[in-house]
């Protein structure tokens, strides 16, 4: 229980912290994208540090949540972020929640609720055992290369949405370096922790993700981002926790609901990242050019 409501908290803070990332971004220089530029215009709005003090806050619920549970529960968890933040966000503001809005909820979370059921991911080691990482940290980087390469070629949604799949799939890594960095602190105590290279590749990817999302959000829509990083973050996060972890997952026949499952999540995805309440107004701001 502890695990599940630490990556309800983290979700919260993650999907408020995107909406308000994506706001920031609209104001960037299309010149800048994929250049260290990027980070200093958006140093200098308030409404990106109020993004960015979530994701702190969110950095902090995951390492508990993923420190007290399977990666394999976790992380699925997260994709009731958007949702959660736009209904959050239509009673605080008292702007309403539209009806599509309430569709998406629904989706998401009977998308969810379906997937992690048929799946039903147990066990599974708190920590990497032997060299696992190796492979894993090779797979990681080919398959970063590729999107990066694919982005690069296109332009505006197309480029948003390869770059959003390349930023869940750098949270991902964060998690399951993360995880793996908590479980020294459990066994070996503070000077473990310290000691682990674990904790330090978690900042890095941390770090890289973090860019590779803003970059995604200033190339494109929320709608061509959002269902990328969601689905992708949940599923390759599942992947890490199966491989390296040895948690396991139904397969067989199981695996159609757990398809219908991510089906609806997308779908879900979509009608939400659409709403106004997602752009913090009826109109997203033109982006500068």
């Amino acid at each position: 229980m502890i695990s599940v409501l630490f990556a309800v908290l983290t979700a919260l803070s993650n999907g408020s912290a995107s909406v308000l990332q994506r706001r920031a971004a609209l104001n960037v220089p299309s010149s800048d994208a994929m250049r260290l530029s990027l980070l200093g215009h958006l140093l200098r709005q308030p409404v990106w540090l109020g993004g960015i003090g979530l994701v702190i806050v969110a950095a902090v619920c995951q390492a508990v949540a993923l420190a007290t549970g399977p990666i394999a529960v976790v992380q699925p968890i997260f994709v009731i972020e958007l949702p959660a933040t736009l209904l959050l966000a239509g009673f605080v503001m008292r702007a309403g929640v539209p009806r599509p809005v309430w569709f998406g909820v629904a989706a998401v979370t009977l998308g969810l609720a379906l997937g992690m059921a048929s799946a039903a991911p147990v066990g599974g080691t708190e920590e990497v055992r032997g060299a696992a990482w190796i492979p894993a940290l090779v797979a990681t980087g080919v398959f970063e290369a590729v999107l990066l390469a694919a982005a690069l070629s296109t332009r505006r949604n197309a480029r948003a949405a390869l770059l959003g799949l390349a930023a869940a799939c750098g949270y991902a890594l964060t998690a399951a370096l993360m995880k793996d960095a908590m479980s020294r602190l459990e066994s070996h105590g503070a000077v473990g922790l310290l000691t682990a290279w674990q904790l330090y590749a978690t900042a890095a990817a941390g770090v890289g993700a973090l860019f590779l999302l803003q970059n995604a959000l200033q190339a494109g829509s929320l709608v061509a981002v959002q269902p990328m990083l969601t689905l992708g973050d949940a599923l390759i996060s599942i992947t890490y926790g199966v491989t390296l972890f040895g948690e396991h997952v139904r397969g067989g026949w199981w695996l159609l609901p757990q398809l219908i499952g991510v089906a609806l999540i997308a779908v879900g995805c979509v009608i939400l990242a659409r709403s106004p309440l997602a752009s913090g107004g009826q109109e997203p701001a033109p982006r500068v050019k």
